[in-house]
């Protein structure tokens, strides 16, 4: 299972706020939602992350066996 417990972590450390991932990442609240819910999300959307928060994966999603 992917979580993306990191993912808050990063945002709180560098207090950004989801507001600022959905109007400058154009990430839109659907994903938003997934990710909170730990739910299927696309590569591309990492990516985007990422490059926005320029970070690597290992910074906001972490591989925790089922």
């Amino acid at each position: 299972m992917i979580i993306f417990d990191r993912l808050w972590a990063t945002l709180e450390k560098r207090g950004i706020s989801t507001y600022w991932l959905r109007e400058k990442c154009g990430i839109d609240r659907k994903t938003i939602r997934r990710l909170k819910e730990n739910d299927n999300v696309e590569t591309k959307t990492l990516s985007k992350l990422c490059g926005a928060l320029n970070c690597r994966l290992e910074d906001i999603a972490e591989y925790i066996p089922d």
